[in-house]
């Protein structure tokens, strides 16, 4: 998906980008073991943008290059709520639940590794954030993308039931 008004190479340095998980399958043929490797990658902006990657190919290198390309073309906006998130989700994805609650300025990102790595990209300052569940990192990931992407505004949700502050 390219922006209108800017050129590749820009679009391409705004977002930071971090391997997650590498992961080496084998297969056995006839003159010994094969080896492909899958890269999980997340790029984020740090406000309130994160995109999510999966890719495998034979090389690691190649594989990590797919990954960020397709974290690129799977970009989220999301709503934050100053430095933390608008209200507390329960999300799950395949066996991994994950749950993130907001927390006061000057907390931090309390979490675990993948859900803290995909948080801090996104430019979530302040969470606290809990796997229970499966502890595959590619579920565990997507749980915290899904928990994200249903995240809502506090004033444009009350606005919308009629509801006073």
């Amino acid at each position: 998906m390219a922006m209108k008004g800017k050129r590749e190479e820009d679009f391409d340095t705004e977002f930071e980008e971090k391997v997650l998980y590498i992961n080496r399958c084998s297969k056995v043929v006839k003159g010994g073991r094969k080896f492909s490797f899958s890269a999980l990658v997340i790029v984020g902006d740090g406000n309130g943008r994160v995109g999510v990657g999966f890719a495998k190919a034979n090389e690691v290198a190649d594989a990590i290059r797919k990954g960020g390309e397709a974290a690129r073309k799977n970009v989220l906006a999301f709503e934050l709520e100053g430095t933390t998130i608008p209200h507390e989700i329960l999300t799950d994805w395949d066996g991994a639940r994950v749950l993130l609650k907001p927390a006061k300025e000057g907390t931090g990102i309390i979490a675990g590794s993948k859900v803290r790595a995909v948080l801090e990209v996104s430019g979530v300052k302040d969470v606290v954030a809990k796997s229970l569940g499966s502890s595959n990192p590619l579920n565990q990931v997507r749980a915290t993308f899904l928990a994200l992407s249903d995240l809502r505004n506090r004033q444009a949700t009350l606005d919308a039931r009629g509801a006073a502050v």
